[in-house]
């Protein structure tokens, strides 16, 4: 997402024509954006991406059934309020 906001940023300047910015050539401003691509090529390819999903749905999940056993009055029985 970095990468985005410096290729909004640079691509805004540039089309202002500001500082020194206005004067870099065009693959400057394209760049972070082919970065951005990139990362998320490796990101997807290896993995990471489920794997950061799949983390998400597991503590979610976790949630859901300490939520569920203090609703139906029987969180004394796993020890209170304790987190797992």
């Amino acid at each position: 997402m970095a990468f985005i906001f410096i290729g909004v940023v640079l691509l805004a300047l540039w089309l202002l024509d500001w500082g020194f910015v206005g004067h870099l050539d065009w693959w400057w401003i394209a760049l972070p954006f082919v970065l951005a691509l990139l990362w998320w090529w490796y990101a997807d390819a290896s993995g990471l991406t489920r794997k950061r999903e799949m983390e998400k749905d597991e503590e979610r999940k976790a949630e859901r059934r300490r939520r569920n056993i203090a609703n139906m009055g029987l969180d004394h029985l796993r020890g209170g309020n304790r987190k797992r």
